[in-house]
């Protein structure tokens, strides 16, 4: 067990998925966090109380550019979308001599993961590969379950799956954008649904657009872990483009579109998928801001 002391390292706040600091999903990054343990990691996320929290270590493997572990208030993640493309542009902004490349790997629990980086200065986009995802169905009746909890009429069975990218998600698709941006969630209801679905970290859920700048609408609710909605969340997004691929739902909009998400809850996040038409797998990305640099006092 680490016995390290509280000490001043580097910290960064990132807004994920948005050009307009405040409109995205927050992921705070601890820099230098060799000598943590996971206890002390643990503690400071859930001081922190935002969906994740990162630290950032020296990768174990020549082949990363980095490490990172990721906590959310109550458990570590193996993978998350917005905490590995806030983290990727955390780092390539605090080292100079990332800084005209346009890839990296990153290593977290989940193995390692290409990032891609488009642009420079405030245009720079982050792409991270998400895990590779595996569709698993969803318990019968699921449908008439899933609209109890967020209060709509019932689903049809075919319309939910989990998609496992690290994070089992529980994964929903609605008429249209209209029908999700209008839900009214039984939160508690929720968190049972995700447990009897192995423990899903969520339930997300998304619609098509009819018109504007985006192709569907998400939303993210994952009260058992602490976070009754999320406001802008990578991995759902990781999951539902994997599920479109798998059923054929990417004819209609493309293997890379644009998901809106987080209007819901006071921000405007966009987030960028491409699914490769071959292999499946996607990648999620788009622009982050920093919002907090400085240092922070972590540690026993």
């Amino acid at each position: 067990m680490s016995t390290a002391k509280p000490r001043s390292r580097p910290f960064a706040q990132i807004d994920v998925f948005t050009a307009r600091a405040g409109y995205g999903n927050p992921v705070a990054v601890v820099f230098d966090a060799d000598d943590l343990d996971a206890v002390a990691m643990q503690r400071f996320a859930a001081w922190t109380n935002l969906s994740e929290t990162t630290f950032v270590l020296k990768p174990t493997t020549t082949a990363a550019d980095f490490r990172l572990r990721i906590f959310t208030p109550r458990q570590e993640l193996p993978f998350a979308g917005h905490p590995t493309v806030g983290t990727s542009y955390a780092v390539v902004e605090a080292r100079a001599e990332l800084g005209g490349r346009n890839a990296l790997v990153l290593e977290c629990a989940a193995g390692l993961l290409p990032v891609r980086i488009e642009g420079h200065g405030a245009q720079r986009r982050i792409f991270v590969q998400s895990p590779e995802a595996g569709i698993l169905p969803s318990r019968s009746g699921s449908g008439t379950d899933i609209a109890h909890a967020l209060g709509i009429a019932p689903l049809p069975d075919p319309a939910s799956c989990v998609v496992d990218v690290g994070p089992r998600w529980l994964i929903a698709q609605m008429t249209d954008a209209a029908t999700v941006r209008s839900l009214r969630p039984d939160f508690a209801r929720v968190a049972l649904l995700t447990a009897q679905h192995g423990d899903a970290v969520g339930v997300a859920v998304f619609g098509r657009e009819r018109d504007g700048d985006h192709a569907i609408a998400v939303r993210a609710f994952c009260p058992a872990d602490g976070i009754p909605e999320d406001p802008v969340t990578g991995s759902a997004n990781a999951a539902i483009g994997a599920w479109l691929h798998a059923t054929g739902g990417l004819d209609a909009l493309g293997h890379r579109y644009r998901a809106s998400q987080g209007r819901e809850v006071g921000r405007d996040g966009t987030v960028e998928v491409q699914v490769d038409p071959a292999s499946g797998r996607v990648m999620i990305g788009g622009h982050c801001v920093s919002c907090i640099a400085g240092h922070v006092v972590v540690g026993h």
